[in-house]
């Protein structure tokens, strides 16, 4: 889930009223992650005809790779699955690594970048259940990776909820030692290559939906507050325009 700006940023006013400063960025760039994708990836591209887009559909491609060859549910092809995840997660700092460095933000940028994320993530988890449905789980594997999965993706609504509701990064948790919370999904790389692929399965399955009822309650308060704000904007809105035409008519 790489920070992405929309077009510019938002800022606060003393009044509380949001408005968007353009030239300046706020794109989470500072975790380890970020500065191996910034250094090995975005850099080399810069002034190139690569499009941060493009980086994003490669990552949703690698992500999807990822996925199938963690379906077949044998080495080598969890390995190779593994392998193919960690690509995925530097493709995915990486193309808002170079849409910083390039100035090509944007906010279907943002959006497709969690949509690739989240399509991603859920593949994988989903993935790693249909490659142990032969192991101890049996055919319980499949629903507890696919609970796993469906638990990333209502966070990734929420974050793409609270944004759209509060602005830009309102839904971003604090980052710790150079990594921040969405770094913790590099596990799943590691504890398949480490043979872990069972505990990983059911650690998944618990955690996951666990961390989005937490997030839920951590930002409910915003979205509680957002959505009533959201909802007398409009009508204050059209009366302003149907003001403004009957000025104009008179």
């Amino acid at each position: 889930m790489s920070q992405w700006s929309w077009p510019y940023p938002v800022v606060r006013l003393g009044s509380g009223r949001r408005v968007a400063v353009q030239g300046a960025c706020t794109i989470s760039h500072n975790t380890w992650i970020h500065c191996i994708a910034r250094v090995a990836i975005a850099k080399p591209l810069v002034g190139t005809k690569v499009a941060p887009n493009q980086l994003t559909t490669a990552r949703l491609v690698t992500g999807l790779a990822a996925a199938a060859a963690l379906a077949v549910g044998e080495n080598p092809w969890q390995h190779l699955g593994g392998a193919l995840f960690v690509l995925s997660l530097l493709l995915d700092r990486a193309d808002g690594e170079l849409a910083r460095l390039t100035g090509r933000t944007s906010s279907w940028g943002h959006t497709y970048d969690l949509i690739a994320d989240a399509a991603s993530d859920l593949l994988i988890f989903v993935g790693l259940g249909i490659g142990l449905r032969d192991s101890a789980f049996g055919q319980l594997a499949v629903p507890l990776g696919f609970l796993a999965g469906v638990a990333v993706v209502a966070i990734y609504w929420l974050i793409i909820r609270i944004e759209t509701l509060k602005g830009v990064r309102e839904a971003e948790m604090p980052g710790f030692f150079g990594f921040d919370a969405d770094d913790a999904i590099i596990v799943v790389p590691v504890a398949i290559w480490l043979g872990w692929s069972e505990p990983l399965l059911v650690a998944a399955a618990l955690g996951a939906p666990l961390f989005a009822i937490f997030f839920f309650f951590l930002f409910w308060r915003k979205l509680a507050v957002a959505e009533p704000e959201q909802q007398g904007k409009g009508p204050k809105h059209i009366n302003r325009r149907a003001s403004s035409s009957q000025d104009e008519k008179g």
